[in-house]
């Protein structure tokens, strides 16, 4: 790691900001909360008992307040692993950089960053408006790859368990999607009332999720269809998005602490999508904020 970063990499705003997220260290909470939509940022918000900061540049936007005895920060990061790759690592930047010196901070600072989104699910027997938290990460995008990083043994497990199904069923892919983990902490004291299991992160939204409306996807509807019977170390694969794997990926690279949680919008294997998908949305919020405070 560089002893000093120079303006070329480490890049602030006039006002000493980090260069995209718009943020001063002084702005970032004990927990930070990602959201994909920025109008989700206020929807999370307002159920912290106070609320001491609004900033946004781009599709960041970014509210601090306390719940509870916790100071959190939500965030929004866009959709897609090229913008996490801003997110955690500007977030980064904020806790353990001395913006001023441009040198690392002595003593590092180690964040809890949750995610919560929404998703699509492979498992017919999960229905649309429940939560899953995920256990592992597989990440169908390429981002990760630009990074060294030593595999733990469970990563290491989950990606021979994936080969030997692609093998196994001679699937064809554009990828050789790389394997992360959830933090064992968060995904005990968050995500210990939920589903768990290994969600996929795709790269887009159609084509590399399966979908598709003009243009034919190469991850046919067979593979799809098989995808709920994939397991790796008990954990069943549930749902495919676009961001947990990069989160995660990051979140170990860099120290920090992490846990995705998706609320199932829509069940692809049976082709269902939520009725009331405004009115979970806000469930979720709820209750992961309740599990944070009581933490």
């Amino acid at each position: 790691m560089p002893s000093f970063f120079p303006p070329s990499e480490l890049i602030l705003n006039p006002d000493g900001s980090i260069y995209h997220l718009n943020l001063l260290p002084e702005d970032i909470g004990e927990y930070v909360i990602t959201v994909g939509d920025p109008d989700r940022v206020g929807h999370v918000s307002r159920h912290f008992d106070t609320l001491e900061l609004k900033k946004g540049k781009r599709e960041f936007v970014t509210h601090t307040g306390m719940l509870g005895k916790r100071r959190i920060t939500v965030l929004s990061t866009g959709i897609g692993p090229d913008n996490i790759d801003i997110v955690l690592n500007e977030l980064d930047a904020l806790v353990n950089i001395d913006l001023t010196t441009r040198m690392p901070l002595p003593q590092l600072r180690r964040l809890k960053i949750i995610r919560l989104g929404t998703s699509g699910c492979v498992q017919p027997a999960i229905s649309v408006d429940s939560i899953v938290c995920s256990a592992m990460g597989l990440g169908f995008d390429n981002m990760l790859n630009f990074y060294d990083r030593e595999l733990a043994p469970g990563e290491q497990q989950l990606a021979q368990d994936w080969q030997n199904l692609v093998a196994e069923k001679k699937w064809a892919l554009p990828m050789v999607p790389y394997p992360t983990l959830a933090d064992e902490e968060l995904l005990t004291t968050i995500g210990a009332p939920y589903h768990q299991g290994i969600t996929i992160t795709a790269p887009g939204f159609y084509a590399p999720q399966g979908r598709q409306l003009r243009a034919t996807s190469k991850l046919q509807p067979v593979i799809l269809d098989q995808l709920h019977h994939f397991q790796s170390q008990g954990f069943p694969l549930i749902n495919v998005e676009m961001e947990t794997a990069a989160i995660y990926g990051l979140s170990q690279i860099l120290g920090h602490q992490a846990l995705s949680c998706s609320l199932i919008l829509a069940n692809r294997a049976n082709h269902t999508f939520s009725n009331r998908p405004k009115a979970a949305v806000d469930e979720m919020i709820q209750a992961i904020l309740t599990k944070i405070s009581e933490v």
